[in-house]
C-alpha cells in the first residue's frame, strides 16, 4: 500500500455555495447597500460602546464588537481587530504568568482607575459628586 491510503484521503474541496454576504455583493447596488449598512450599524454600536466606557460594564467589549461588525466590509477594520487582539491577548498571558500578589495589585489599580473615571463622569456630567454622596450614607449624616 502506498504512503496515502486512497480510503482515508479526502477530496479536495470544491468551491463551497455562495453565502448570503457574497450574493449581496455580486450586485453592485447590493455591495453599495452593504457597506453603507455595515458602516452605518459598526458606527452606531461603536459610538454606544465608546458612551459606557467610563461607566461599569462591556463598553470596550461593545466597541470591539463594532470593530468586527465592520470587519465584516472592511480591510482596515479586519486588520485593526487583528491588532487589538493580538494585544489583548499578549496583556492577559503578561498579566496571567505573574505571581499572584502583582496580579492582585494589578487588578485593585484597575479598580482604582474606574472608580475615578466613574467618579468624574458622575461630576461633570450630572454635577453630582459621589464621594460626598458615599460618605454622608456611611457617616449617617
Amino acid at each position: 500500500m502506498s504512503q496515502t491510503d486512497p480510503l482515508t484521503e479526502t477530496a479536495p474541496e470544491e468551491h463551497s455555495p455562495p453565502g448570503l454576504l457574497d450574493r449581496i455583493r455580486a450586485n453592485p447596488t447590493g455591495r453599495m447597500a452593504l457597506k453603507i449598512g455595515v458602516g452605518i450599524l459598526g458606527g452606531l454600536v461603536v459610538a454606544l460602546g465608546i458612551v459606557l466606557i467610563p461607566f461599569p460594564g462591556p463598553g470596550w467589549a461593545i466597541v470591539i464588537l463594532g470593530l468586527a461588525i465592520w470587519a465584516v466590509e472592511f480591510v482596515w477594520a479586519k486588520h485593526l481587530l487583528h491588532f487589538t487582539k493580538k494585544h489583548v491577548q499578549a496583556w492577559t498571558h503578561w498579566a496571567l504568568s505573574r505571581p499572584l500578589p502583582l496580579r492582585a495589585l494589578i487588578g485593585l489599580a484597575g479598580l482604582i482607575f474606574i472608580c475615578a473615571v466613574l467618579w468624574t463622569s458622575v461630576k461633570l456630567t450630572m454635577g453630582v459628586d459621589l464621594a460626598a454622596v458615599i460618605w454622608t450614607f456611611v457617616t449617617g449624616g
